[in-house]
């Protein structure tokens, strides 16, 4: 028979929320990435450029990507995975992610598409994607660092 004491809490086994968050985005982030590589998912894939808005290659068919693009997306991912270690880091991962999402996202509205300053490149399905990652992702750098179990202070029967 199991004790109390020799049971682990499930407080300290369980991944906090934000821990969660980061972790999922990360793993996202590194599939995206990797999808953006592979003939079929990215259509056109034989326009694929290193970079600028010459990229006709489209993840899905409907995201603008080039190399640089898909780099970025992988170096989240493995960012978002290592940073999901710790609390502080997944929070910091979200919130400083999300805040540059969202600043690509303003990018995106008021540069030329057709013009060399759009360098990721980014169409406006990008743009509309990168406000949701932006809004999503630095609204979950504010969950609550612990993942609580309603039951905890009830009586066991």
């Amino acid at each position: 028979m199991t004790t109390p004491a020799a049971r682990p809490d499930d407080r300290t086994t369980r991944r906090s929320p934000v821990r969660t968050a980061a972790l999922l985005y990360g793993v996202v982030f590194l599939l995206v990435g990797a999808a953006g590589f592979i003939p079929g998912i990215t259509t056109d894939y034989d326009t694929l450029q290193f970079a600028g808005h010459e990229s006709e290659a489209m993840l899905m068919g409907v995201f603008q990507v080039s190399w640089l693009h898909n780099i970025v997306h992988l170096l989240y991912g493995v960012a978002g995975i290592a940073l999901a270690r710790s609390v502080s880091g997944a929070r910091n991962f979200l919130r400083w992610g999300g805040a540059v999402y969202l600043v690509l996202w303003l990018y995106g509205l008021l540069i030329d598409k057709e013009s060399t300053a759009n360098f990721v490149p980014l169409n406006t399905a990008d743009d509309w994607l990168h406000l949701f990652l932006g809004v999503t992702m630095v609204a979950l750098s504010f969950l609550d660092r612990n993942a609580h179990d309603r039951t905890a202070g009830r009586a066991r029967t």
